[in-house]
């Protein structure tokens, strides 16, 4: 057990090494959990930021001002007032995501009680803004109208007072949401890359073969791949979390950090060790970075980070308990925003114990029949 643990550790100390001669890897690693995270929590899709509005405004009355007034940022822009002719060319253009159109006396009309009618066009392609934009620029309009019509501005008074309390993100703030979304795909997708294509530049490059004649054991060449890019990654999870989600995002953490990072090795284990797995499947490296493809981006968007997975198909919700990403989630989220601590997620722990020496052992013996048909 000795030789074999000295062994492991310096060829993962070689592995360190030449991963520190590969200064675009580097780079690739530094970007990924720093400016990666960054822009990865404050793009966030489902919010509505600065969209851009013009307004067609033929009545040119109190309440058409009024109306104008009342978009303001940071959900929409500053309104763009234009005419007809430059409607259509603009949102060709995408130059607009809404255009309203107000009517020749619309004012005296509503007054009348003739029901008159706002025209609003959306641009479509922008499928999340137009989505929640129409929905905002419907009730603001409609408030704007009925307090004109009424002559006083009062909130309605509901039939139930319904007190709302948002725990764990009283802003709801999806920032830190998508931080810790980002950290998680991050670690599963760097884990995959380094671990495997350490095996493929081995091959490539013909070193796999000095290996071979070492008296070393394919066990103890994966464990020393393991343990090194696990490291590695760990250490930038931790970069991450500090100095960039912490630090610059600003995003409480209630939970332990320790027992996060614990989560994050056995996570991490279960990763390298499928990116192992995968590079015996490929002979170069193009072929393995489709199949990372294929193995990656339903682990991210399957795993419950982007989207509950109570709302997915519960067949799928079954094949994703196979996947760790699926329980790093939940323990992620449980710890950092919620405050858990081992009594709660030891379920996450034993599940992602069991990935991993499953997929261990799986590449293991994968990674023995690649190497006995090399000899």
């Amino acid at each position: 057990m000795r030789q074999f643990l000295a062994n492991a550790w310096h060829l993962g100390i070689k592995e360190l090494w030449t991963l520190w001669r590969d200064p675009m890897m580097l780079i690739l690693i530094v970007y990924v959990f720093t400016l990666g995270v960054y822009t990865g929590a404050k793009a966030s899709p489902e919010t509505l930021h600065n969209a851009p509005v013009a307004i067609v405004d033929e009545d040119r009355s109190p309440l058409s001002q009024r109306i104008v007034a009342a978009l303001y940022p940071p959900h929409f822009s500053q309104p763009k007032m234009i005419d007809w002719t430059q409607m259509d060319p603009g949102m060709d253009a995408g130059i607009y995501t809404f255009a309203m159109v107000i009517p020749r006396n619309f004012q005296r009309d509503l007054l009348a009680g003739r029901a008159p009618q706002i025209q609003l066009n959306v641009d479509a392609t922008r499928m999340s803004q137009a989505f929640i934009g129409s929905s905002y620029l419907q009730q603001i309009v409609t408030g704007e109208i009925r307090e004109f019509a009424q002559r006083y501005r009062a909130a309605p008074i509901p039939p139930v007072d319904l007190a709302l309390r948002a725990r764990f993100n009283p802003a709801l703030n999806p920032v830190w949401s998508g931080s810790l979304t980002q950290v998680i795909n991050h670690v599963a997708m760097l884990s995959i890359i380094l671990a495997g294509a350490a095996l493929i530049r081995e091959r490539e490059h013909g070193t796999i073969e000095h290996l071979l004649v070492m008296p070393v054991t394919p066990a103890e060449i994966m464990s020393a791949k393991i343990w090194s890019m696990s490291a590695v990654v760990l250490l930038a999870t931790w970069v991450a979390v500090t100095f960039i989600v912490r630090g610059a995002l600003g995003v409480p953490v209630a939970g332990s950090l320790p027992l996060f990072f614990a989560g994050t090795t056995l996570c991490l284990v279960a990763s390298t060790s499928l990116g192992i797995f995968l590079a015996t499947l490929a002979r170069n490296m193009p072929q393995f970075g489709m199949l990372m493809m294929l193995t990656i981006i339903p682990m991210q968007i399957l795993s419950g980070g982007r989207t509950p997975r109570e709302s997915m198909p519960v067949v799928l919700q079954w094949l994703m308990e196979a996947a760790p990403t699926t329980h790093f989630v939940k323990l992620g989220q449980a710890i950092l925003f919620r405050g858990a601590g081992l009594d709660v997620v030891w379920p996450q722990f034993a599940a992602l114990t069991l990935i991993a020496v499953a997929l261990f052992m799986l590449s293991l013996r994968r990674f023995r029949k690649t190497i006995a048909r090399m000899t």
